[in-house]
């Protein structure tokens, strides 16, 4: 394949930046995806930097502890305003430009809530910090631009390893800076960071035009009728909200499993023990692998049964911190490669509408992420870990019934769009 035809794929016009390799298998220069998937990981841990901190936030605020809980709320409702409203711009605007602007406002952002003196001010800067945070979700498609249809899954899974790595390691990290150094520490350090990740980017992205000149508000109401249009955005959106739902209500939950009488783990405690689940990001690069083989059908069904059989472990292991860690990496592991699989599907929908399909897809399953969130809450409320086991188990069962309605037709939107 010649750089031209993955350049004309990719963006229809690139100058500057870092310029796919022909030479190599994937097209893409290995430290430009490493870059990505830093890049992913590194704006979406900005979402849960705040939860190993809201004792802390609570006692210098003076604030209970439901109004401290609401800086989480907002932090969640702030990334579902942004994808549906800001990541479609990603087929608008050209996307380097876009990257830089979303990546500054949240740097200004993160300085804001690290010297918030009332609560007000930090919850306003978390509401602004987790709408701009949707950087991670323009980055992936540029990724999935920039690759070669042969390996666009395995590009796509390692960006996204990154991703989830962000998400499983911004506790620990959070918990680890605070109990070092206090928690203003762990926002202004976020935000050199992020200032840092938005130069490199700046200077190693090609230009990427947009995909289509229509007005905004045409944007927006072309990102729902591709619900209409592709039934598989829909499908794979809800499988992967099944997912992230039981995702979410596992590590929302086990802290209270942890820090109980069985283990009296503290919280810094707590931030190792999410290093664990980390190891479930490892699946990512051969999730993408299946994918680019077309087994995305069969490991989507496999994942369902295997999350399932994982929240049957943690329920029976409860007493037990090996099989509550294992369960922890299988369904890290389930997730990720449903993700990577639904991601796979999408992008191969309409090339031209990648940004606004990765919109919708993310949006979904993020509302069943903070759903799993509050309904594992409650479940643990009412029947302790045995209730989140329950639930667990029982949503990846459902998605799998669902899955078994899956026409081959719709099946095989999972080829790549040429």
């Amino acid at each position: 394949m010649s750089k031209s035809s993955v350049l004309h794929r990719s963006a229809r016009h690139t100058t500057g930046g870092a310029k796919p390799n022909p030479g190599s298998s994937t097209g893409v220069p290995g430290w430009l995806v490493a870059l990505l998937a830093v890049a992913s990981g590194a704006t979406v841990a900005n979402l849960y930097y705040a939860q190993p901190l809201l004792s802390s936030l609570r006692d210098v605020f003076h604030v209970s502890t439901s109004t401290a809980g609401i800086l989480i709320t907002l932090t969640q409702v702030g990334y579902v305003i942004g994808m549906l409203f800001l990541v479609p711009l990603g087929d608008r605007l050209e996307k380097r430009n876009l990257i830089t602007i979303l990546m500054t406002i949240t740097t200004v952002a993160l300085v804001m809530a690290g010297f918030a003196t009332t609560f007000p001010v930090l919850l306003a800067a978390s509401l602004i910090s987790g709408a701009t945070s949707v950087v991670a979700q323009i980055v992936v498609p540029v990724a999935a631009s920039l690759a070669p249809d042969h390996a666009r899954g395995r590009i796509v899974g390692r960006v996204m390893s990154g991703l989830l790595t962000g998400i499983l390691l911004s506790r620990t990290v959070s918990a680890l800076v605070s109990d070092a150094a206090g928690w203003r520490v762990v926002y202004l350090g976020s935000a050199v960071l992020m200032a840092v990740v938005a130069v490199a980017l700046r200077f190693a992205l090609p230009q990427h035009a947009p995909t289509t000149t229509e007005p905004y508000h045409h944007v927006l109401r072309s990102t729902a009728a591709l619900v209409r249009k592709h039934p598989a955005l829909l499908r794979r959106g809800l499988y992967q909200a099944a997912m992230f739902a039981v995702f979410s209500a596992f590590w929302t939950t086990v802290s209270y499993l942890l820090t109980g009488p069985g283990f009296h783990y503290s919280a810094v405690g707590m931030g190792i023990f999410a290093l664990v689940g980390a190891a479930g990001a490892l699946i990512a690069p051969v999730a993408g692998h299946w994918a680019d083989r077309k087994w995305g059908r069969p490991m989507t069904g496999a994942s369902f049964a295997v999350a399932a059989g994982a929240f049957a472990l943690a329920g029976f292991g409860q007493h037990s911190i090996v099989a509550i860690a294992i369960a922890a990496i299988l369904i890290d592991m389930a997730v990720q490669t449903t993700l990577i699989v639904g991601q796979h599907t999408i992008y191969g929908l309409d090339p031209d509408a990648r940004a606004r399909l990765n919109s919708v897809f993310i949006a979904t399953f993020f509302l069943g992420g903070a759903l799993g969130s509050e309904v594992g809450s409650l479940a643990h409320k009412a029947a302790g870990w045995g209730g989140v086991s329950l639930f667990g188990a029982a949503m990846p069962l459902l998605a799998l019934l669902y899955w078994l309605t899956e026409r081959r037709s719709t099946a095989r939107e999972d080829t790549p769009a040429k």
